[in-house]
């Protein structure tokens, strides 16, 4: 079966304008949320902070809705392309970069995505989790097999 190319990776003005702007409101609502804030994330992570765990739910029930609902209810991207899907795959890699990012997380109270956005907080000390998030995927990367 022939199927056809889908260039998913095709850069234009109003696709980068909408990443730039999704990427500023998500950071705010991440700032707003002071899940930029080690000391906070680590105090939900040991149950004594429930108000991001209301974030995290209200992000994720958004998120499957998203996911789920807008090829239902359009028939194409707004900015062009197709709708794609990832197939999860569980396997031994899978579990152990699992563990590892957890591991990480607990021990700073550091995610990716709050600690990019504490950059703009003004931050610096949260270098030493981005320099080990850095190194940590330059491993993967290293090490990964397809």
């Amino acid at each position: 079966m022939n199927t056809p190319h889908i260039q998913v990776h095709t850069l234009t003005f109003p696709k980068a304008l909408v990443t730039l702007l999704a990427g500023a409101l998500f950071g705010f609502g991440l700032s707003l949320a002071t899940m930029v804030q080690p000391e906070v994330v680590i105090g939900f992570l040991q149950f004594k902070d429930w108000g991001l765990m209301l974030v995290m739910g209200g992000a994720a029930g958004l998120a499957m809705l998203a996911y789920k609902g807008f090829p239902r209810w359009f028939s194409r991207p707004l900015l062009g392309g197709q709708f794609l899907t990832q197939p999860a795959s569980w396997n031994r890699q899978t579990v152990i970069g699992s563990a590892i990012f957890g591991i990480g997380w607990g021990l700073s109270g550091v995610c990716p995505g709050p600690a990019i956005a504490a950059l703009g907080t003004g931050n610096t000390d949260i270098l030493w989790a981005l320099g080990g998030i850095v190194l940590g995927g330059l491993a993967h990367g290293l090490t990964a097999r397809d």
